[in-house]
C-alpha cells in the first residue's frame, strides 16, 4: 500500500528534500509491514488492520525530517520511525476500546470486528513489535520508549479520571495534550536526530518542537471538530461534543460561564440532550461563533509559534525552513 507524506511535510518548498522524505517513508511502510507480519493467522490479520486502513504518518515524517540533520540514509533512522508508528498504533487499539469508538481511518475498528479482548491484546502485541525493534537500537533509544510509554499511559489516565480537586480543568487538558500526543512526537524527533548521527547539541531543540507541535495539533483539532467535514475536517461536525469528550473551547466557556450569564446558558445547551441532529447543529454553531473558539485556535497558534522558536537555533536553509511549515501546516488545516 503506498502512503502519501502528510501535508505537515508535503507542502516544504524545497522539492529536493521532500522527494528525499517521500524516499525514506517507503523503507518506512516496507519496515512497518515486515514487524506487522506474523505466522499466527489472527494476529497477521489484527495487527495489520489499522495498518493497511492508511493514516498520516506524521510521527514518522518527523523521524526522518528531524534525520535531514545527520545522515538520513542509516538503517536505524528507518527502525525509529518505524518503532514510533508502531507505538502510534497500539495507542489506537487501545483508545478506540477506552472510547467505544465504531471506526477509525475509515474502516471499523478492531474491536467492533474482533472484540474488546483481542483489540486490546492486538495493542499490546503492537507495542511488543515496536519493543522488539528499539531494543536493538541501543539505550539512549530504549530509555526514550519506556519513557514515552510512561507518559502514554499516564495521559490517558489522567484523561479518564479527570482534573483532582481544586486543579485548574484547563492546565490538566494541556498536560493531557502533552502526554498523550507530544510526548510520542518528542521522541519521534529526537530519535530522527540520534540516529542520524547529526550533533546531539540538537536534541533539545528538535524534542522541544515535537512536544509543541503536539499540543497545537490537538488543540487546533478541538477547533477543527466545530466544522463540517465538508471542509476536511474528517468527522460530522460536533462529534466531541456530542460524545461530551472535554476540548477547548468547552473548558474555557465553562471558565467564563463562572461568571457570564450567555455562556451559562451555551453551556446548559452543550450538557444537555444533543442526539438530535438538529439540536447538535444549533449548538455547533452557537460554540463555533463564540469567543472562546477564537481563543483556542489562538492558543493553538500560540503553541505552534513556540515550537518554531525551540528551532531558531537550527542553522539556516531548508530544513530549518521545512521545520517551520511543518508548524504552520498544522495549525492551517482545512476545516
Amino acid at each position: 500500500m503506498s502512503v502519501k507524506l502528510p501535508r505537515q511535510v508535503r507542502n516544504i518548498a524545497d522539492r529536493a528534500l521532500v522527494q528525499k522524505l517521500e524516499a525514506g517513508l517507503e523503507k518506512v511502510e516496507a519496515r512497518l509491514a515486515q514487524a506487522t507480519s506474523s505466522t499466527d493467522p489472527l494476529a497477521n490479520r489484527t495487527a495489520n488492520h489499522l495498518l493497511e486502513a492508511g493514516g498520516k504518518r506524521i510521527r514518522p515524517a518527523l523521524v526522518l525530517l528531524a534525520a535531514q540533520l545527520g545522515d538520513p540514509s542509516l538503517d536505524e533512522v528507518i527502525d525509529a520511525a518505524a518503532v514510533v508508528e508502531l507505538t502510534h498504533l497500539a495507542t489506537l487499539y487501545h483508545d478506540d476500546v477506552m472510547d467505544d469508538a465504531p471506526t477509525r481511518r475509515g474502516v471499523a475498528t478492531a474491536h467492533e470486528i474482533w472484540g474488546n479482548s483481542v483489540a486490546i491484546l492486538t495493542g499490546d502485541l503492537l507495542f511488543a513489535k515496536a519493543s522488539q525493534i528499539v531494543s536493538r537500537m541501543g539505550e539512549a533509544a530504549l530509555g526514550l520508549q519506556a519513557d514515552t510509554f510512561e507518559r502514554l499511559c499516564l495521559g490517558q489516565l489522567h484523561e479518564t479520571t479527570g482534573p483532582a480537586e481544586g486543579e485548574d480543568p484547563i492546565a490538566h487538558y494541556i498536560q493531557v495534550l502533552a502526554d498523550k500526543t507530544g510526548s510520542l512526537l518528542a521522541t519521534s524527533a529526537e530519535l530522527g536526530v540520534i540516529h542520524s548521527g547529526a550533533d546531539d547539541k540538537w536534541r533539545l531543540p528538535i524534542r522541544e518542537f515535537g512536544e509543541k507541535i503536539g499540543v497545537a495539533f490537538q488543540l487546533i483539532d478541538d477547533v477543527i471538530d466545530l466544522y463540517p467535514p465538508a471542509a476536511n475536517s474528517g468527522k460530522t461536525a460536533g462529534t466531541d461534543l456530542r460524545a461530551q469528550v472535554p476540548t477547548l473551547p468547552v473548558l474555557l466557556l465553562r471558565k467564563q460561564a463562572l461568571t457570564d450569564q450567555a455562556a451559562a446558558t451555551l453551556l446548559a445547551e452543550i450538557d444537555g440532550d444533543l442526539s438530535s441532529d438538529e439540536a447538535l447543529a444549533s449548538v455547533v454553531a452557537k460554540l463555533r461563533n463564540h469567543q472562546v473558539t477564537a481563543q483556542a485556535n489562538e492558543l493553538a497558534r500560540q503553541w505552534a509559534k513556540e515550537a518554531i522558536e525551540a528551532v531558531s537555533v537550527l542553522p539556516a536553509g531548508s530544513i530549518k525552513n521545512a521545520f517551520a511549515s511543518f508548524a504552520e501546516a498544522v495549525v492551517e488545516r482545512e476545516r
